[in-house]
């Protein structure tokens, strides 16, 4: 008996997404006078294809940008060539995409595919993290970084501050908006990481004034200033502490230890044999210079058969036995920003690193917006489509999907995305080649 494709959901699939930020990307006002030949809508979308098929260059994707695929499963009119796609974009501020996020994420919320992201009390768990995609000692623009050695040279850099939403339960993130880390207009200065956590904040706030946040990071973040400005915008932290760094914090532990003011909690995981350990304090100062600023401590020892490992945070949320094993969950799952993004980005296909165009403004900026869209496409199809999901169980590893999935996209006229994960999914039949000979 054959084996039938999954269904799609409708209004997630790749297909409805695709149509959605095309939408989107119409409604940016063209930087360009008149009506130029090549539209902004077909520049962005182009790249955004480019993006999503995980070409591994722009030169790679130029030479089969004449295909009609391209122009019906993304629908766009024209592609642009390599050099007209990079002097089109190159202007373009990078903020004016943010509103094909929100377009995105809207898209889940209203397909209810955000439920099972929900962590704990309400919240979501949004890590951030920084994170470099360029370096150069030849190549820079006027946005680059500049470190200066001893001597003379100068290396530019790009970075940026990303920003997703993670569960402890799930493969899959949910990227937001990242901040560029980048030197703005006016300035000589370089941007710091700490500068870029302040408008992301403010950005993540203003696009979702009502969404629960809960954020994790590392223990470079438990600092009173970084958690006034998350208190300032209705966020909850849970950051990562260490104790040679945050050493005060320690000793109102231990004085509250003394003093009788610690909870205790175990709990023995019988499938992974993993023992957890947990020592909690509720109202501690954060640090002698920010005593007014009180934070809940949670401790956590774990045993893996001889191993043990200690990991320690700081929560503005209540801490009992009834959340403490699922904030331990959440802060350890932090390192999902870093292994499910940044390096799934770096090392499986979408060639994060390789320097696509960097332009004279904003084009390398631009592009990484771009990739990362085109990320979250992908993940909203491996937590939401079920086609998507049964070929890539198939296939077996992301990169040999994309690989296959490039193959095919070039080699056979395709009317949408979902034929070409059925065609994946069922195979397709080889046959002989057809030899076109002159027999007169």
């Amino acid at each position: 008996m054959a084996t039938k494709a999954p269904k799609i959901r409708k209004h997630l699939s790749a297909d409805a997404l695709f149509g959605l930020l095309r939408t989107g990307f119409a409604a940016l006002a063209d930087h360009r006078p008149g009506n130029p030949d090549i539209s902004l809508v077909d520049a962005l979308l182009s790249t955004f294809a480019m993006f999503s098929l995980k070409s591994p260059s722009l030169l790679a994707f130029d030479r089969e940008r004449t295909e009609g695929n391209v122009q019906r499963v993304y629908g766009m009119e024209r592609v642009p060539c390599a050099t007209s796609m990079r002097e089109i974009l190159d202007p373009v501020v990078p903020g004016s995409l943010r509103p094909l996020y929100k377009r995105v994420f809207g898209a889940l919320q209203r397909g209810k595919a955000l439920e099972d992201m929900v962590f704990v009390e309400g919240h979501y768990l949004v890590a951030f993290d920084g994170t470099s995609y360029f370096s150069s000692q030849q190549i820079h623009c006027a946005s680059c970084l500049e470190m200066h050695h001893r001597n003379g040279t100068v290396t530019y850099r790009h970075q940026m501050l990303g920003a997703v939403l993670i569960h402890p339960d799930k493969r899959e993130v949910i990227p937001l908006m990242p901040e560029p880390i980048i030197k703005h207009d006016g300035t000589n200065k370089n941007d710091c990481e700490r500068s870029a956590a302040k408008r992301l904040i403010a950005k993540l706030r203003q696009d979702h004034p009502h969404l629960k946040l809960l954020v994790t990071e590392d223990s470079l973040s438990s600092n009173a200033p970084h958690i006034e400005v998350l208190q300032d915008h209705q966020m909850q932290s849970l950051l990562g502490v260490k104790e040679g760094d945050q050493a005060y914090v320690f000793e109102h532990v231990a004085a509250a230890e003394r003093a009788g003011r610690v909870s205790y909690d175990a709990r023995d995981d019988a499938k992974t044999a993993l023992r957890h350990r947990f020592r909690c304090v509720s109202d501690v100062p954060l640090n002698e210079a920010n005593a007014d600023l009180r934070v809940n401590c949670l401790e956590c020892w774990e045993w893996d058969q001889d191993q043990v490992q200690h990991c320690s945070w700081v929560t503005d949320l209540r801490v009992n036995k009834g959340t403490v094993y699922q904030l331990m969950r959440g802060g350890r799952a932090r390192w999902r920003i870093e292994n499910e993004t940044f390096n799934t980005l770096k090392n499986q296909g979408y060639h994060f690193e390789h320097n696509f165009g960097h332009g004279y403004q904003h084009l390398s900026v631009v592009f990484a917006m771009l990739m990362m869209l085109a990320f979250l496409v992908d993940q909203v199809q491996q937590l939401c489509c079920p086609l998507f999901q049964a070929v890539w169980a198939k296939l077996g590893s992301k990169r040999r999907l994309w690989e296959k999935m490039r193959a095919l996209f070039y080699d056979y006229a395709l009317e949408s995305m979902r034929q070409l994960f059925e065609a994946l999914f069922y195979g397709l039949k080889k046959s002989a080649p057809i030899v076109a000979s002159d027999t007169s």
